[in-house]
This record gives C-alpha cells, structure tokens and sequence, in this order.
C-alpha cells in the first residue's frame, strides 16, 4: 500500500494480465498504464484514484466494465479507447474533465440509448447524430472537448442557457456550420472550439465570457 502512483505504459501490452486491484494508496493512473491489456477483464480500482491518465486502458478489448471510484476527477484523452467489449461503465459526478474520444469505440457509447451522451452531472461528453440543425438538451451544462469536431452535417446548433462552458475543439472543423447561438451563460470558450468553422460568417460572443483560449475562432 505504499505505492501512490503507476507509472506511465507500466503494464503495456502485458497480454497475460487478467485482472487487477488498484490500491487506496494509488492516486494517479498515469499515461498508456495499461495499454493493449488484451486479456484484462476485471479492474477495481479503490477510492484514492484522482486523475485517470491519456491512454490509460486504451485498447483493452475484453474488458466489459468500470466502476469509476467518487475520488476521480479527471479521465485523460483516449482513456478507454477501443475498449471494443466495455458495455457497463459508472461515472460519478466527481468526475468533471473528460479528455477527447476517452470512451470512443466502446459498446457503452455505440449502445448508448439518446444521440446526446450526458452525464448525471451535467457534461457532455459526446454527440452520435446527423441532424444539421440541433437545439442541445438543457441538461446539458458543459460541452467536452472534440465533441462536435468534424460534424459536417452540422449547420445550426443552439446551445442552452444551463451551458457554461464549451471545451477545446468543441466543434472544431464543423465546415457546414453557419449558425450558432451562445447564450449569457457561457463564461469560457476553448481553444480551437470553433476554428476551422469556414461556413460561420459571424458569431456573437456575450459579455459572459470572460476566458477565450487560442485559436478559439
């Protein structure tokens, strides 16, 4: 129990490893931990875990659930990547950054019941549609990195008066874009979250916003 952190690609392409219990002591799950695990089954992970890193379960095919302890703050870019067989997967509302496409290629988000994938919390952590004009649901109170990016189809969204944030690359190269209502809500836009919009003449930003990050437009 002594060990507080597992380092970065520590058990990569470990092909004989079934199943693992992350200790108490374990805050950190760093980048590519686990890897191409493609055996990896079962994973308890207990509650001290703060931050879950890039990569971390990127391309563990057999693995078929995840509890994510109420410790977890933060689940990094690409965490459970092509993590084909995951169906079952806890989120608590601890949980406030989601890094880019962590859960794409999974089961539990092709599975996923609505086009718009929200957590309790609030976040948005990704869009299935192919509708051209969307109004996003009022549950919706932050829009996470990339999840609009390359939608072409898309011409016009509203964004609801619950949002206060629109992430990185929130819709970046959303080339049919012309249309988009940012409402007194929002306080911070990310970077690139509209770059490459080459279809949206104009924009209207509130005087809500109060942070823009590089290449925002």
């Amino acid at each position: 129990d002594s060990v507080t952190s597992i380092g970065e690609a520590a058990f990569s392409d470990c092909n004989s490893l079934e199943s693992i219990a992350i200790p108490d002591s374990v805050t950190n799950i760093s980048n590519h931990t686990f890897v191409s695990c493609s055996n990896l089954t079962s994973i308890t992970i207990l509650g001290s875990v703060t931050n879950i890193g890039n990569c971390a379960f990127y391309e563990c095919t057999n693995l078929t659930s995840i509890t994510i302890p109420d410790s977890v703050t933060s689940i990094g870019n690409l965490a459970f990547y092509k993590c084909e067989n995951l169906k079952d997967v806890t989120i608590p509302d601890s949980v406030t950054d989601i890094g880019e496409y962590a859960f794409k290629g999974t089961k539990w988000l092709s599975e996923y019941p609505d086009d718009f994938v929200v957590l309790k919390n609030g976040i948005l952590i990704a869009y299935k549609g192919k509708d051209s004009v969307i109004s996003i649901p009022d549950s919706v109170t932050s829009i996470c990195n990339r999840v609009f990016a390359k939608c072409n189809s898309l011409t016009s969204v509203t964004i609801p008066d619950s949002v206060t944030s629109i992430s990185d690359s929130a819709f970046e190269s959303c080339s049919n874009l012309t249309s988009v209502t940012i409402p007194n809500s929002v306080t911070s836009i990310g970077k690139r979250a509209f770059l490459e919009c080459r279809s949206l003449t104009s924009i209207v930003i509130p005087d809500s916003v109060i942070s823009i990050g590089d290449n925002a437009i």
